[in-house]
Parts: structure tokens; sequence; C-alpha cells
């Protein structure tokens, strides 16, 4: 397998699964469940996954695949998988508030390389290309013609006025005593891997999450931010988050542009 030859299949599988997606989304009702974990899932989640998983795996069948909805069959991944969540920002889905993303992404030696983020309501697409550089594509998002990109970087942050991003669905107590310890300029919210994204654009500086994750929900926009020159690091200690844990759940973590001072929490 080559980043050559990869991308392009990552790219294809995500505006295949986001029209899936979106088809479900925009009819009068859809399925609901709810999982053991007491998290919900749709019938455009499991469509989504069952897509995208064929579709890998028909690809590249001597890599490991690790999904959100396949998760109880692997408790751990070793360093180097594809990880998928087709659907991330479920609850955005159910309240159709359109900040939902289809996120792949390819984890080597424990770091996310390569990743897409596509936001199908949204109509934002952010991937890496095959040389690691982040790009933002616009146009008719067809999935066999790339469209136009434009590579994407972090801001220059100004500590002294910080635009910050945070969750729409997890704001809590702790994230805003957080946040204020920061001179903040201005904080705007988002849901699911798309935040990651305002920071690799500029748009944002710093993203705090202090709560739940789980691998598949981070690793592609983790890939998106750092191919643009940002970075993330555990919250508890500040070193890089890594990928490959038993049980794939995160640590808190902060995800920001190189500059921000980060503080101690």
């Amino acid at each position: 397998m080559s980043n050559e030859t990869l991308v392009p299949v990552m790219r294809r599988l995500a505006i295949q699964a986001g029209a899936v997606i979106m088809e479900i989304y925009e009819a009068d009702d859809f399925d609901v469940k709810i999982k053991s974990d007491a998290s919900p899932v749709t019938e455009a989640d499991e469509a989504a996954d069952a897509l995208i998983s064929k579709g890998l795996r028909a690809a590249f069948p001597d890599l490991m695949l690790v999904t959100e909805e396949q998760a109880a069959s692997h408790m751990q991944s070793g360093d180097t998988f594809l990880i998928v969540d087709p659907l991330d920002g479920t609850k955005e889905f159910i309240n159709r508030r359109g900040d939902f993303t289809v996120n792949i992404a390819l984890v080597e030696n424990g770091v996310p390389t390569r990743g897409v983020v596509y936001a199908p309501a949204r109509g934002r697409m952010f991937f890496t290309t095959a040389d690691g550089q982040s790009v933002e594509e616009t146009g008719d998002f067809d999935p066999e013609q790339l469209g136009t990109t434009s590579a994407i970087g972090v801001g220059t942050p100004d500590n002294a006025a910080l635009m910050v991003v945070a969750s729409k669905s997890h704001r809590d107590q702790a994230t805003d005593d957080y946040i204020g310890k920061y001179d903040v300029r201005d904080m705007t919210s988002a849901g699911s891997s798309l935040k990651f994204c305002l920071v690799a654009t500029g748009e944002a500086d710093l993203y705090p999450r202090l709560g739940r994750t789980m691998e598949w929900d981070t690793a592609a926009g983790h890939a998106v931010l750092a191919g643009a020159g940002g970075a993330v690091v555990r919250f508890d200690d500040h070193t890089p988050l890594h990928y490959g844990k038993e049980g794939f759940a995160n640590p808190f973590f902060i995800a920001f542009a190189p500059g921000v001072e980060l503080k101690a929490r």
C-alpha cells in the first residue's frame, strides 16, 4: 500500500458514505437505537459503516481495520491500522444540526498520518494528501474526480486574544474553567471532528477536550490538524496523543496551533 493509493480511496469512500448519510438525514424519519454504552446509533451510522468497511477491506486486505460500529471485535489494534468513524456526531445528526462528519484515518506507529474529514451537510471536505499536506476541497465532491483543493495551515496565535472552539454537545463546567485560564478573543462551537479542522484552517487556535472520546472520534481530525502544522497532546502532561491503546479510549486532550502557550490543568 502507498499513500498515493490510499488517499483517493479514503476520499472516495467518505464522499460515497456522505451521500448515503444525507439520503437518510433528509428523510422524514429514521431509526435510532441505543448501544450497550448508552450512545445512540442510527441506520445512517450502520449503512455508512458497511459501505466504508467493504471498500477498505477490498482495497487494503492486509491492513487491520477498526471501526466504531465493529469495535467490539478489536480490543487492541497494534501500531498501524485504518480507523473509521462512519458518522461522527450522531447526536448532531439526530437533532438535524448538520455538524456531523465521516472520518477515515491511517494510523502508523501510533500516529495518525493520513485522514479525511467530510461534513456532507456543511459541504466541507478536509484531507491529507499523499505527501502529508492537509487541504480543503471545494466543488461538487465527485467521488471519482478531485475538485479544487487549497492547502490549509494553522494560524499564528495571539496569546492575548485567542480564538477557541469547543464542543456543541459536550460542553461542561470543567471545560469552561480551563478555557478561563486563557485570554480569549472569541469562542465558537462545532460538532464532531470539525473542531480539529477549524484549528487546522486557522479559524480557531485552541480546542481543549475534557471529556470522553474514542480513537475513531479523533484520528482523522488529528491527522488533518497535524498536516496543517498543528498538534494534539494529552491534557494531563502535554505529551503527544498516541493511538492503538487498549480499548481505544482517549485521555482528555488539547488540540492547538503551535505558539499557543498551553496552561496546566
